[in-house]
């Protein structure tokens, strides 16, 4: 009967070892462009829900991206800083995410909203310097790091997207202020098309 238990109870250990995954990381940086990489395939990743935090918010190809994510099924929700994106290209970026479900907030709360982070399915964090802007993809010194089976971490992560999440109010072209930008990103597609291309060379 002691054998069988010490076998039982070596099993239960192992079975436990097995489920507590270790932490993985991938890190990736601008303007070699593993950065924008990993970012884009953060998005594709998600099943469930993406949670962003972001500072400039203009990058085309990570516009669509989340627009390919809201189409197939997956909830989308940002909060980007107010002062930051109220250039042509940042309004013609949030004008096209949000005629296509994703749901965006602006935070004005603090001197500026610097997070750059992406929360994907609660399981998998996204962080760096990298600015979702195409100066960050092809011009800029970035880094990023994505970190998955870091529960603590993400919980962390979690609680500070819900408080800037908490403090943003909903993005209403109508009543947001404009500012001139620097060159102007010659966009493929209007709000309701669905898809678009661009670049740009704010900071």
């Amino acid at each position: 009967m002691t054998t069988i238990r010490c076998l039982a109870l070596a099993a239960l250990l192992s079975a436990s070892l097995v489920a507590r995954a270790e932490p993985e990381i991938q890190v990736g940086f601008s303007p070699e462009g593993s950065a924008r990489q990993l970012v884009l395939e953060t998005i594709a990743g998600a099943k469930e829900r993406i949670q962003m935090l972001g500072y400039a918010f203009q990058a085309p190809d990570i516009m669509q991206a989340l627009v390919d994510a809201k189409r197939r099924g997956v909830q989308v929700q940002v909060v980007v800083d107010k002062k930051r994106n109220q250039n042509k290209p940042s309004r013609k970026a949030m004008d096209f995410v949000m005629s296509q479900g994703v749901e965006l907030r602006t935070n004005d709360h603090f001197h500026i909203h610097h997070d750059k982070t992406i929360i994907v399915d609660g399981h998998t964090v996204e962080t760096g310097s990298f600015n979702f802007a195409p100066s960050a993809e092809t011009l800029n010194s970035e880094n990023v790091v994505v970190i998955r089976n870091a529960p603590e971490i993400v919980r962390q992560y979690l609680a500070h997207w819900q408080s800037r999440w908490d403090l943003g109010k909903p993005y209403d072209a109508k009543s947001f202020p404009e500012k001139a930008a620097a060159p102007p990103v010659p966009w493929a597609g209007s709000a309701g098309s669905g898809a678009f291309a661009g670049n740009d060379f704010a900071s």
